[in-house]
């Protein structure tokens, strides 16, 4: 029997290389993620911590990055590890990418030298652990109108606002905080130990339970001149960080798909109903052949945006075509997937619909569908559509 991603032997389009990073993350999330993550996912808690200190020892974080103590891989073996994680948990890679390509990656980019030997070599460690406050209650896809801003004061900056949804806020050390100046938006390095910071957990989440997210309420914050990134004004800095998380998400969610598929067709295979195994009815098959369909054209899509990156050529408009096909395909399968479970897909015993409902959250964050949609349409008319 072919498994879900090898009908089209598509093993041979990676190097050794990126064959071997994506088995030793594999590796360790079926050890290591896989037999806990439904009870994380249940209490609505994480190991983060823990967790960070794991993926940091195997040079997960921030891996796509130079220097610093990063690994400085590819871009296609940082999206296979993104595959791998999110084939655990959306949670969980969430946590990988919010670290490495929202918080570090933005520090990396665009921080002082200063500011990335402080902070680089501990976060990509896994014993700093960071968290990127770009998004506002009333301002998610509009960023451009945030309220949260930065006043100068003699030489230094008083921060105040708040900043909503935000991955690993209440377990930060350091945050990445976009507000607004009088030269235009700017990008701040706080410490979250920085007196008027704080950061409230969000319970009551149905969705990404195996993950920790926050509140953060700035109050009187004051920082020091140099926590401010020195040259990037604008929305030129957050959107450039968002276009790697983004990128990420490409990959990930074809591990969220690939393990439902994967799970759907054991289950098919050993379900006995009138006297033969479920999969062996022509409307089962048909499920399972058209899921395979579009999860290979899926990776193939991502590998292809992979390449791209490698070569830095991809261009925003083609990382927003493989979140929004990814993400959208990936949920169908979900569901799909679910319906070959019946009353068995709704527990957590299985992962589908937790994966189902985590994946409704990846839909709408860091670019929900309709951006994406006014982005590639942009592109393709030249008329911007939103402001």
């Amino acid at each position: 029997m072919e498994s879900a991603l090898s009908l089209l032997g598509i093993d041979h389009l990676l190097t050794e290389e990126e064959r071997d990073i994506r088995d030793t993350v594999k590796k360790l999330v079926d050890e290591k993620i896989k037999p806990h993550v439904a009870g994380w996912y249940e209490s609505g808690d994480l190991p983060a911590r823990e967790l960070a200190k794991e993926f940091g020892a195997l040079g997960l974080l921030g891996m796509h990055l130079e220097g610093y103590g990063c690994a400085g891989t590819n871009a296609t073996a940082y999206g296979l590890a993104c595959m791998e994680l999110e084939a655990g948990d959306s949670g969980i890679r969430s946590l990988v990418s919010v670290q490495g390509s929202l918080a570090m990656y933005a520090i990396w980019r665009w921080g002082s030298e200063e500011q990335k030997t402080q902070w680089l070599p501990g976060m990509a460690r896994g014993e700093f652990i960071g968290c990127f406050g770009l998004t506002e209650a009333d301002y998610g896809s509009n960023p451009a109108g945030m309220v949260t801003n930065a006043k100068r004061d003699g030489k230094d900056w008083i921060l105040n606002g708040s900043k909503m949804w935000i991955t690993n806020a209440p377990i930060a050390d350091v945050a990445v905080i976009w507000a607004q100046t009088d030269e235009g938006i700017r990008g701040f390095v706080v410490p979250t130990n920085t007196p008027g910071f704080k950061a409230n957990i969000i319970h009551k989440k149905l969705s990404l339970r195996a993950s920790v997210t926050g509140e953060i309420v700035l109050t009187d914050v004051r920082l020091p001149s140099d926590a401010v990134f020195p040259e990037v004004r604008g929305l030129k800095g957050p959107m450039s960080s968002l276009n790697e998380a983004r990128f990420g998400i490409v990959f990930g969610a074809i591990g969220a798909a690939r393990d439902c598929l994967e799970v759907a067709t054991d289950y098919a295979l050993s379900r006995i109903q009138f006297d033969q195994p479920i999969a062996a009815f022509q409307l089962t098959q048909e499920k399972l052949a058209n899921m395979a369909l579009e999860l290979q054209k899926g990776f193939l899509l991502a590998l292809h945006l992979g390449r791209l990156k490698d070569e830095e050529k991809v261009r925003p408009e083609q990382i927003s075509l493989g979140k929004l096909n990814n993400v959208r395909e990936a949920i169908e399968i979900a569901r799909t997937s679910r319906t070959i479970l019946g009353g068995n897909g709704v527990t957590l015993e299985y992962p589908i619909l937790r994966h189902a409902n985590n994946l409704e959250s990846v839909l709408t964050y860091e670019g929900t569908s309709e951006i994406h949609l006014l982005t590639i349409g942009r592109a393709l008319t030249g008329i911007q559509a939103f402001r």
